[in-house]
């Protein structure tokens, strides 16, 4: 049997057959996934300004409820704030192996697009003043570029202001 070539299929995963499905338009970005690299990482392969790649963070309330926040690349995600503004007591990153289980992801390679389970979605309010994001892909080393408006279209993001500089 012949060995499959890898970048030919990079776009298989449940995040870019949403985004087909919905006829969104958006270019496939493969790079050397680094561990623990993040978004600074991804942005000087691709030679992308960092504030630009977004990337998925899964979180979760004072319930143990899942929910996703998107987040310019080179921000942090003020807990405080984010809590405040969607009415929860407190909000804290989940552990890698709790986000992988809500997302069907693996951390590093978590897409907001077509998630395992349905989460509630908050997005930086400032992302969607950018003209083209990138996220991920659903794969680790795989980012996709897109509107961010699709955010919204697709997944009911909530803008939200919550970012603190890194």
């Amino acid at each position: 049997m012949a060995k499959k070539d890898k970048t030919a299929h990079v776009s298989e995963t449940p995040a870019t057959q949403l985004l087909r499905a919905h006829k969104v338009a958006f270019t496939e970005h493969p790079y050397d996934y680094v561990e623990h690299g993040g978004t600074e990482e991804s942005a000087r392969q691709l030679g992308l300004d960092e504030h630009v790649v977004v990337k998925t963070l899964v979180m979760q309330d004072q319930d143990a409820k899942p929910l996703i926040v998107l987040m310019h690349g080179d921000c942090k995600v003020s807990t405080k704030n984010l809590a405040r503004q969607i009415g929860a007591k407190s909000v804290e990153p989940c552990k890698p192996e709790v986000a992988n289980r809500h997302s069907g992801y693996l951390v590093g390679g978590t897409s907001p697009f077509g998630t395992r389970k349905q989460m509630p979605v908050f997005i930086e309010e400032s992302i969607l003043q950018l003209p083209r994001i990138a996220i991920n892909g659903g794969r680790r080393g795989f980012l996709v570029q897109l509107d961010p408006q699709a955010c919204v279209q697709l997944l009911g993001a909530r803008p939200v202001q919550c970012a603190l500089a890194e």
